[in-house]
């Protein structure tokens, strides 16, 4: 039966047909819901992991055991699970192991544009990359057996347009695959250097194996069509390809490490001029100028951002495709109406300190009108930061300098920080933005909601137990609405010797439906404070009041608190 699926669902599906058992993940766009939709097949034990690095340490285990298992990560997340990664390719698989990367060119919801497919070279692991939901299906199954015929950990790589587009998809009966044996064998998963030093060299061979065989796999296909021009591509850019450049003869590479190489190279005999299309780094288009064969690519095609048919077209044609442009107001991102963070950055940014930030919805506070943020580098990083802040400049500048995460990054690499600091008897305050859930990814739960991935009731991590027992000075618990008792606890803590952990708890405004009625405005005197706080659901009027939309407020309140006149009225219960 044919059915329209996201490539993320299609690679679900795959993996779900192949005879998955275990998936382990942590959620990060565009990658999250291929684990939400595993989730769904009671055949396959699917988790959400504390990080990417345990999610693969999980698999691993899963795939040495005998069972075919994948881990789910985006790109910034290979880097977290990079340590077990690399190990991995050399004590190879026993059941399968395919690792689902996803990338992000254009960064649309990304602190930087990093390109997997230098890991895969890097760490010696092929890498498959589909162009639509259906070979997203079918790489993912052809991953599977890739893995456990060349014994070696498989990448199957998608970017933010293929996860999130739609295509028709076969969808076919799941396989029942048996657990492999576990036979004991320390010179293959025990990596000392005694043991690793022989695995490096099968690593080589089975490279080398793979190199010489990938020539003539079917999931690298030419079309031949005219002389004249020959493109050689992968993944989404395909579909582009063949949109722009209609008679145009197209090798279309399936598996992107090992390149097949004499494949392109017969395939640049009979062609006049030949182009590699691709995005972000110029990752085939250097491999083969390496291997002798002549082609053209990034002296016609940005390092940044997504590839388009406009681009394509333009560069390679000439004829640029007209596009209107419409003059309209910029919409920065901004934080949900009653999102629970709101206030806590209104009064760091009323308090002028400096702010090291951390990856999630928490970095929206970082935009005008609040503008309190100041730094943010990477999962977890807000606290050894702050940290660093206060080695490098003292005490004295550490009172005016804290670090603030969110529960599900600080368990994710927050942890971690906190134990560093109070080791190195830093003075440092931190504040956990806790609204009980993964809120920018859509959602998920974590070791600190009480549920799983698969919704099944789960112990609950006490994060402020977890501070308090790791040594932390001070532990506090704060209303996240309550802006008085918000900023009394930052104006005391920041002052406090050693350090200080505030826990700011609400949860996220969109999980929590009881709200009051909407808040109203009455005889507003212009004096725009309440404009200071950017909440979607206050409105400024042509004559400068505010006014409230009460299809989004809800009824949090804050703008009343900040309202020096008393003419804003919260909503009654």
């Amino acid at each position: 039966m044919k059915k329209l699926m996201l490539g993320n669902e299609a690679i679900a599906r795959g993996a779900y047909e192949a005879g998955v058992r275990v998936v382990s993940a942590y959620p990060g766009t565009p990658s999250t819901e291929v684990s939400e939709c595993i989730a769904k097949y009671d055949e396959v034990y699917a988790e959400w992991a504390p990080n990417e690095k345990v999610a693969f340490e999980v698999a691993a285990g899963a795939s040495y055991a005998g069972a075919r298992s994948m881990v789910c990560m985006k790109h910034v997340g290979v880097n977290v699970a990079a340590d077990p990664m690399f190990t991995a390719a050399y004590t190879g698989v026993n059941g399968g192991l395919v690792i689902l990367a996803a990338d992000d060119p254009g960064m649309h919801s990304s602190q930087n544009e990093q390109d997997t497919r230098f890991y895969a070279r890097s760490a010696h692991i092929p890498m498959f990359e589909p162009a639509d939901s259906a070979e997203a299906k079918e790489f993912t199954k052809r991953a599977f057996a890739l893995s456990e015929e060349y014994d070696t950990p498989v990448f199957v790589r998608t970017t933010t347009r293929l996860a999130h587009s739609q295509s028709f998809v076969e969808e076919e009966e799941r396989t029942e695959v048996p657990l492999r044996p576990y036979v004991k064998d320390v010179s293959k998963y025990t990596m000392m250097p005694s043991s690793a030093i022989g695995r490096h060299v099968a690593v080589e061979a089975r490279e080398d194996r793979l190199a010489a065989d990938v020539n003539g796999f079917d999931v690298n296909r030419e079309e031949m069509r005219g002389t004249d021009l020959g493109i050689v591509c992968s993944g989404v850019v395909y579909q582009y390809v063949r949109e722009a450049v209609p008679e145009a003869s197209v090798l279309k590479l399936g598996i992107v490490y090992p390149l097949a190489i004499e494949k392109v190279r017969e395939f640049a005999k009979k062609v006049k001029r030949l182009v590699v299309v691709e995005e972000l780094e110029p990752f085939i288009e250097n491999q083969l100028k390496a291997h002798g064969v002549p082609c053209e690519g990034k002296s016609l095609f940005s390092k940044q951002g997504e590839l388009s048919v406009a681009i394509i077209r333009e560069k390679l044609t000439g004829v640029k495709t007209e596009v209107e442009k419409l003059d309209l107001p910029i919409r920065p991102p901004v934080m949900c109406a009653g999102c629970p963070h709101r206030g806590v950055f209104y009064i760091l940014s009323k308090l002028k300190l400096t702010v090291n930030a951390d990856i999630g919805c928490y970095t929206l506070g970082a935009q005008p009108p609040l503008a309190a943020v100041d730094t943010v580098l990477c999962m977890g990083a807000s606290v050894g930061m702050a940290h660093g802040f206060e080695k490098a400049r003292g005490r004295e500048q550490s009172k005016k300098t804290v670090a603030v995460i969110g529960d599900s990054t600080f368990i994710h690499s927050g942890i971690t920080g906190v134990i560093n600091a109070v080791y190195n008897k830093s003075n440092i305050t931190l504040i956990i933005l806790d609204n009980s859930t993964t809120g920018m990814t859509g959602h998920q739960q974590h070791p600190a909601t009480g549920l799983t991935l698969k919704q099944e009731p789960a112990k609950i991590l006490d994060i402020v137990a977890l501070c308090k027992t790791v040594g932390c000075d001070s532990v506090r618990v704060v209303d996240s609405y309550d802006l008085a008792e918000v900023e009394k606890a930052v104006k005391e803590e920041v002052e406090r010797d050693g350090v200080s952990v505030i826990v700011a708890k609400r949860p996220c405004a969109l999980l929590d439906r009881h709200y009051p009625p909407a808040c109203t405005v009455e005889d507003c005197r212009k004096c725009g404070m309440c404009f200071r706080l950017g909440c979607p659901a206050i409105e400024k009027q042509a004559d400068g009041s505010a006014k409230i939309n009460a299809s989004l407020c809800v009824g949090c309140g804050l703008c009343a608190k900040v309202c020096r006149f008393g003419a804003i009225k919260e909503g009654r219960k």
